[in-house]
């Protein structure tokens, strides 16, 4: 990858629906060059999907939280890892070091909604301990990230 590779990546990051003749105009390259390095990233896996970002308050999802998980023993993460994937209100998971093993993000309806969500999180095989934090407001939430250049740090 080279810089204009990340350039291109930006474009995409903040509108995934840009046309190709748009951000060529915009990294002064031809549309089929651009066209080619999008698909020469998407075959490496660089890109990995185009998806859309929903504000979860207007589509009924009114509750954040992040929720720490502490497993008994490594023997339970696979089939954790398997039943935390399947559930559509556990929006991400994280793998971590220290005193939790992983880090669910959950959007549910309503503190209702969330008491089942966390039943169905404890009772999973091997959880030993859980901490859940309720999000009061979200200040910035991006899907995917770029390195930062060097004068941004």
């Amino acid at each position: 990858m080279d810089s204009l590779d990340y350039q291109i990546l930006e474009k995409l990051k903040s509108n995934a629906r840009q046309r190709a003749s748009e951000i060529s105009r915009e990294v002064h390259l031809s549309v089929s060059t651009v066209i080619d390095r999008i698909h020469k990233m998407e075959a490496a896996g660089i890109i990995r999907s185009y998806t859309i970002i929903t504000d979860d308050a207007k589509v009924g999802n009114d509750v954040t939280v992040l929720i720490e998980v502490s497993m008994e023993h490594p023997q339970f993460n696979d089939t954790f890892i398997e039943n935390v994937t399947g559930n559509p209100y556990v929006i991400a998971c994280y793998y971590l070091t220290g005193e939790f093993d992983f880090l669910l993000k959950v959007t549910c309806k309503s503190s209702e909604h969330l008491e089942e969500i966390h039943k169905w999180v404890k009772s999973q095989a091997g959880v030993r301990q859980t901490r859940t934090h309720y999000v009061l407001s979200t200040i910035k939430n991006i899907h995917s990230s770029l390195p930062a250049k060097e004068d941004d740090v």
